[in-house]
C-alpha cells in the first residue's frame, strides 16, 4: 500500500510516485513551455519558465480538487532565442527541435494513455501552433495550446496601465506577486529596470502589423525590455493569476469530462 506524502501534490509528476500513478487514470497532461532570457535588468532569465510553472501548478490544483484527472508535466525550460542571440545566455532551441521534442514527448504520454494535451506557453517566441499541425493524425494524442497572455488580454487592457510586450506591467506584477525575492533593485527600491521603450520600424507596413518579420530585440529595445514595469503591483499580479485560474481551471476540467467520440472536439 503506498502512503501519501502529507506535502506531495498528486497532480505534479515531478513530485508524484508510480505507486500513485500505475493504476491512475490521467485524462488531460499539461505541458508548460518558458524559455531563458532576459528580461529587462530587473527580472530574472527564467522568468518565463516560473511564470508557466506557476500558472500550471495553481490550474492543475484547482483541477484536480474539482474532480479532473490532470497532471502538470515538468516545465520545458528552453525555447526559441534567434532573435535574442545578442544578448548572453538566451539559450536558444530551434523550432525544428522543438519539434522534434515535442513529438517524443507525445510519443510517451500516448504509451501511458494519455489523449489530451495542453501546451501552456510562457514565450512568445515559442510558435507552437504549427507543431499542432504537423502531429496532427500522425498522434492519438488531442493537442491544445494555450498561450495564457492571449487569454487574459481583454482583462489585462483595462487591468494595466501599459500595454506589455515583454518584462513590463504585466509580467513584473506577476513577479511581484509571486516570486519578489528574484526582483533587482536599487539602493533607493526602485526597480532596477529603464521603461522598456521599443524603437520604431522604418516601414508602415510593419507598423501596422501586416507585414512581419522576426525582431532583433537588441536594435528593438535598450535593456530586452518592451513595456514600462514602474506601475506593476502585487496586487494587479494576483488579479491576473485570479483571472487565469479561473478561466484556464474550467477548461481543463471541462477538457477532462470530454469523451473522445468520433466528433471530438464539436458538439
Amino acid at each position: 500500500m503506498n502512503q501519501q506524502a502529507p506535502s506531495l501534490r498528486p497532480w505534479v509528476l515531478a513530485e508524484t510516485n508510480y505507486g500513485l500513478l500505475r493504476d491512475r487514470r490521467v485524462e488531460v497532461a499539461v505541458w508548460p513551455f518558458g524559455a531563458v532570457e532576459p528580461h529587462n535588468l530587473h527580472l530574472p532569465y527564467g522568468t518565463d519558465c516560473l511564470e508557466a510553472q506557476i500558472i500550471g501548478e495553481k490550474i492543475c490544483e484547482r483541477a484536480y480538487q474539482q474532480g479532473a484527472a490532470v497532471l502538470l508535466l515538468p516545465v520545458m525550460p528552453f525555447g526559441t532565442e534567434t532573435n535574442l542571440q545578442a544578448f548572453p545566455f538566451a539559450l536558444n532551441v530551434s523550432p525544428s527541435t522543438l519539434l522534434a521534442v515535442i513529438r517524443d514527448v507525445v510519443e510517451s504520454l500516448e504509451r501511458s494513455g494519455v489523449r489530451k494535451l495542453l501546451l501552456l506557453n510562457s514565450h512568445g517566441g515559442n510558435d507552437l501552433k504549427p507543431v499542432l499541425r504537423e502531429l496532427y493524425g500522425r498522434t492519438s494524442v488531442w493537442i491544445f495550446l494555450c498561450n495564457w497572455y492571449q487569454a487574459v488580454r481583454q482583462e489585462a487592457s483595462s487591468l494595466f496601465e501599459h500595454p506589455d510586450d515583454h518584462a513590463g506591467e504585466m509580467e513584473t506584477s506577476f513577479a511581484l506577486a509571486f516570486f519578489p525575492h528574484l526582483i533587482a533593485r536599487d539602493v533607493s527600491g526602485k526597480l532596477l529596470a529603464d521603461d522598456g521603450k521599443t524603437a520604431r520600424f522604418r516601414f508602415r507596413a510593419l507598423e501596422d502589423g501586416w507585414v512581419t518579420i522576426t525582431r532583433p530585440w537588441h536594435l528593438l529595445t535598450t535593456q530586452s525590455g518592451a513595456g514600462n514595469p514602474h506601475c506593476a503591483t502585487a496586487e494587479k499580479g494576483q488579479a491576473l493569476m485570479r483571472i487565469l485560474v479561473e478561466r484556464l481551471s474550467e477548461f481543463l476540467i471541462e477538457l477532462a469530462q470530454s469523451p473522445l467520440d468520433e466528433r471530438f472536439p464539436f458538439v
